[in-house]
């Protein structure tokens, strides 16, 4: 079985995630999606562990072959003890690829694991989380930018 994993914050989970672990799913026969503790954001999360992996789990359980689970550790070990043969990584623009091919070559370092990166699709480069959360706090129309079940609880 190709498994991949799909490490990130998901705080929260954007459409644009959504849209790249749809696409691992079609490539990989299990995709595990790994919400992860970033330390430059420690302390700084607008939801809690526990959130982010049931509003992950809630805007991916149309996929069969995903996983949602909570991380705390490295993202090579946890990619090794479960076999898997890739991670995969979201790139919008080339901010993103100057800041994960670092995490990539150590990941290959540590567990033996390649990453292997996928392009935003068309109309997803400008969706970050940060840029949800800032419009979500002043009251902006978040609808098409994150999943139903996202968009509730940012406004809630």
């Amino acid at each position: 079985m190709r498994i991949a994993l799909y490490p990130g914050s998901f705080d929260p989970i954007t459409n644009g995630h959504v849209d790249i672990v749809s696409r691992a799913a079609n490539i990989f026969d299990q995709v595990v999606v790994a919400v992860a503790q970033n330390r430059d954001k420690r302390g700084r999360y607008h939801f809690s562990d526990e959130q982010r992996v049931r509003l992950a789990t809630a805007s991916l359980s149309h996929l069969q072959n995903v996983k949602v689970v909570a991380l705390h550790g490295l993202v090579a070990s946890y990619a090794e003890q479960i076999g898997a043969v890739a991670i995969v990584k979201g790139l919008r623009n080339g901010s993103d690829l100057d800041s994960e091919a670092p995490m990539a070559f150590i990941n290959t370092q540590l567990g033996g694991v390649e990453t292997v990166f996928l392009p935003a699709a068309p109309g997803m480069g400008h969706i970050s989380s940060s840029l949800v959360k800032d419009v979500a706090s002043y009251g902006g129309n978040i609808d098409s930018l994150v999943p139903s079940v996202v968009a509730t609880a940012l406004k809630s």
